[in-house]
Formats: C-alpha cells, structure tokens, sequence
C-alpha cells in the first residue's frame, strides 16, 4: 500500500493542493495559499522523479518562505484596515463631567460632542461633577478621560 502512494506522489500533492486551495476559498483571505504553493513545488518534484524527502522539503522550503516574504504585506494590505466610526472625533475633545467620576465604584458620566458618555478616569483619581475633562481614549463604550489640564 505505501509502495503504490509513494509512486503515486504526485497525486498525493495535486490533492493536497486542490485540498489548500478549496480551503483558502472558504475563508479569510490568505489563510493557506503558501501551502498550497509549497504543494505545488513538491508536485513538480514529483512529476521529475525526486525521492520523497526532497518534495516534503519543497514543500517545506516554498511554504515558509514564500510566508516569509509575503505575509508582512498581505497582513498590511489586506487585515490592516482600521474603520474609524463617528465616535472616534470626541478623542481630545472637552468634556463636563455630569455624575462624579469614580473607578472603584464603577460610577461616572460625561457630556460630550451632544451625547452622554460613560466615562473612567484615566488616572484612577476621582474627579467630581461638574468638572471639565479632556477625552483620552474609549474603551468599549466608556470614554477614559483626564483633568482639562493635564
């Protein structure tokens, strides 16, 4: 049986390769392609006679470089995208405190931008209602604020 595989190995990588293929098509963008093409590799070693460790090693070496070199630019080009919504805009703006500021009791609201917010201090010091604060970041759906002045 493992003699009949082993002639066979070119078919084994065909498969192997149709097999990374149907499955880089059902998911997220490049997912297994480089594998695929190290399978390709390994079937042209197969079909021009090479022993089994020298196809499983193209395999290998067309598969992890070809990663290596195209990886970095696929994560930048394709994942990398970072939706800015509307909420965003009231980063660095002013804001009043409308119920105290207070961390450990999990409590705090700001006014900001015509909406209310709830908000922590970034700092963990309370900060008291009525105060104005400058939006340092959001978290979730909390605002992380920081004395005007700071």
């Amino acid at each position: 049986m493992l003699d009949i595989l082993l002639a066979n190995m070119s078919l084994v990588w065909l498969a192997l390769m149709v097999l990374l293929l149907i499955v880089e098509a059902l998911t997220a963008p490049l997912v297994c392609i480089w594998f695929a093409l190290g399978a390709l590799a390994a079937l042209i070693a197969a079909l021009f006679g090479a022993a089994l460790w020298l196809q499983a090693a193209w395999f290998l070496a067309v598969s992890l470089l070809t990663l290596w070199l195209t990886r970095p630019l696929a994560l930048k080009y394709l994942n990398g995208r970072k939706v800015a919504t509307n909420a965003d805009r009231v980063i660095g703006a002013e804001a009043v405190v409308t119920e105290d500021i207070d961390n450990i009791a999990g409590t705090g609201a700001v006014h900001v931008d015509g909406h209310e917010w709830t908000a922590r201090s970034g700092s963990g010091a309370n900060i008291a209602k009525g105060s104005v604060v400058k939006v340092d970041r959001i978290e979730g759906v909390k605002l992380i604020v920081k004395s005007a002045g700071q």
